[in-house]
């Protein structure tokens, strides 16, 4: 069967996949085959290459380079899978399994229906029952850290992603220093605006990542820039059409307001609003996360900045620390893992 987008005809062939590994046609049949064993270094060199390349036979390669390896199943629990950053941050999940070379690793990726207290609950209990390790994107409910202590009890790891939960119970926290994101938020207002109001959306005070954006936000205004005014917090449970709602009522009564900041989801509903109120290049909108809306609102300077969670390398780093925490009966001392964000402007795009 084809791949989408390349025809039998132009998919690489055993003999690009033996050149791009500098090796011959021969090893890579042996590979492929395990008819003879060949050195890891070599074996692992034609399976790096059938990666650059897009080699169709990876996933069978994968199989006869890693089969005497450790297997793991690695548990996640996501949010929103309608919205498009959480659909890439799924895939990044699965590639990061996929090419570690550590482990032959299954990767399970779960979203949790709701955002209730007990539907979480529930999606993190059968997410690992079923997994040797689990990461969770979840508010910081009281509910979520009684989950995480009865999970670690019975010997699986847990991580908080993104947005920190169950401090002192979960291995570690893995995503941006999120105090800092909403700093950087609040300098590039304050240096691209003249002194008037400014706003901020979180998705909801439960979310310890969006409160921590908030802190951050206000105590740089508060610290280095007193003229401007921080209006009272807006709470969008992360959706387009409240922010949108919000958005526009904003503008309409408070015309001095120069800067806005989406500290979560949500942003599309403040892009439309300020796209469709005119303001587009004379309010400061600040956005997390690099989508094709807010690609497309950079470009159009309705937004200002995008800060960006790097996903493909916080994947990479979440995998190798839930490999490490498997089998071991505590950590000594749960951490958090910092990723340095990215930040895109119109110029950078």
């Amino acid at each position: 069967m084809e791949s989408k987008g390349q025809t039998l005809a132009s998919r690489p062939t055993i003999t690009d996949l033996a050149t791009a590994a500098g090796v011959s046609v021969a090893t890579v049949d042996r590979v492929l085959n395990g008819r003879h064993r060949v050195r890891e270094e070599t074996a692992r060199r034609v399976y790096d290459a059938a990666n650059t390349i897009g080699y169709h036979a990876i996933g069978l390669l994968r199989q006869r380079v890693f089969q005497d390896l450790p297997q793991y199943k690695l548990g996640f629990v996501l949010q929103r899978p309608q919205q498009h950053f959480y659909q890439s941050f799924a895939q990044e999940l699965k590639s990061a399994c996929q090419t570690n070379v550590s482990a032959r690793l299954i990767p399970q990726i779960a979203f949790a229906e709701m955002q209730t207290q007990s539907a979480v609950v529930e999606t993190l209990h059968q997410t690992a029952q079923a997994n040797d390790v689990v990461a969770i994107v979840s508010p910081d409910y009281p509910g979520i850290s009684i989950a995480v202590d009865e999970i670690k009890k019975k010997g699986t790891p847990v991580f908080s992603l993104l947005s920190d939960i169950a401090p002192g119970l979960r291995d570690g926290y893995v995503g941006l220093n999120n105090r800092k994101a909403g700093r950087t938020a609040a300098w590039m207002i304050a240096k691209g605006a003249s002194p008037g109001k400014v706003a901020i959306f979180i998705g909801s005070h439960r979310f310890a990542g969006h409160e921590m954006r908030e802190v951050g936000f206000r105590s740089y205004f508060r610290e280095n820039a007193p003229g401007f005014e921080v209006l009272e917090t807006f709470v969008n449970l992360e959706t387009s059409e409240i922010t949108h709602e919000t958005t526009v009522n904003l503008l309409n009564e408070h015309p001095d307001l120069v800067g806005l900041y989406v500290a979560g989801g949500g942003m599309e509903g403040a892009i439309s609003a300020v796209r469709e109120e005119g303001y587009g290049g004379k309010l400061q909108l600040i956005v997390n996360e690099l989508t094709p809306d807010s690609k497309t609102a950079l470009s159009e300077d309705v937004v200002t900045m995008a800060i960006h969670t790097p996903l493909q390398a916080l994947c990479r780093e979440l995998v190798s620390l839930m490999i490490s925490a498997i089998g071991k009966p505590k950590t000594p001392v749960p951490g958090q893992t910092f990723l340095p964000f990215d930040i895109y402007l119109p110029e950078n795009i």
